[in-house]
């Protein structure tokens, strides 16, 4: 089999030029001219039609283009991930994350991967759930860890539900309840926590129809905690992110349970580099695709 005969006959079919299809494939318009020739009397008949206006598919070549295409695409699926396995070598994945699984769940699967793979370099942009659905569609990285659902046209895996638990500081009044009630939001200052426009907090009050007194917004988890410390207010935060914490507050579930759902999102698996497909073996509590 002589690939570059069939993508030679493929490319001038697509085009119906046999210049435009060396123009693609950098040959000369001669060479190719000679190699559908090539074609034609090995497999003993006539794939175009040459006139003054140009070729057109006879219905020999209209019969074998469809398959001659696929294995011509097949082709270049092989040499792309011959490439990929080269890449594996050296390389760069690019994820876009926030802060609770930057903190709690990269350094260990960067760590263990790292292990098998210590060529591969990373580059995390840490931004809010819209920035890292911007960075994907943009293709500024790879894939990115969002709240789940998120935008239709992406392919997307489930990976954990996490429960948002409200924070107070170790002498609120309600330090000592088993659920903290809906209700008792409305009567401290909230430190609201907002990471783009789908906010997970504010959909709580909605749900339950309350407007609590905002006295403070900010996207850092953080700075929230630090600020229930020191008595200012209380919040709602994600579960993952109060794992490990230096503050000195208490996380209360909720009467009335909340969860956010994290998952990775991409533009397309099929399209990610080699590298960047191995490391999603590395994910944690990694579920079926959405």
């Amino acid at each position: 089999m002589n690939i570059q005969k069939y993508m030679a006959f493929v490319k001038a079919a697509e085009y119906g030029s046999f210049t435009k299809a060396a123009e693609i494939l950098n040959y000369t318009q001669s060479g190719i001219s000679r190699m559908i020739q090539d074609l034609e009397t090995e497999w003993g008949v006539s794939l175009f039609e040459r006139g003054r206006t140009g070729i057109s598919l006879t219905s020999d070549g209209l019969k074998l283009f469809p398959q001659l295409k696929r294995i011509c695409n097949e082709h270049e699926m092989l040499v792309r991930q011959l490439e990929d396995l080269h890449d594996m070598q050296s390389g760069m994945i690019r994820i876009g994350t926030f802060s609770s699984v930057a903190t709690h769940w990269l350094p260990n699967m960067i760590k263990s991967f790292k292990k098998d793979y210590p060529n591969i370099d990373f580059e995390l942009l840490l931004g809010d759930y819209t920035e890292i659905e911007s960075w994907i569609l943009e293709g500024r990285v790879d894939f990115g860890f969002l709240r789940l659902p998120t935008k239709a046209q992406f392919e997307t895996i489930f990976l954990e539900q996490d429960r948002l638990l409200v924070v107070i500081p170790e002498d609120h009044h309600y330090a000592d309840c088993d659920k903290f009630p809906i209700k008792e939001l409305l009567n401290s200052p909230f430190m609201l926590l907002e990471k783009g426009a789908k906010a997970e907090i504010s959909e709580i009050f909605e749900h339950h129809q309350i407007s609590p007194r905002i006295s403070f917004t900010t996207w850092d988890d953080y700075a929230i905690m630090s600020m229930v410390e020191n008595g200012l207010g209380i919040s709602i935060l994600p579960e993952l992110i109060l794992q490990r914490i230096p503050y000195k507050i208490i996380a209360k579930e909720l009467e009335v349970p909340a969860f956010r759902n994290i998952g990775i999102a991409m533009r397309e698996q099929k399209s990610l580099s080699l590298s960047a497909k191995k490391f999603m073996d590395y994910l944690p509590y990694r579920k079926e695709h959405v």
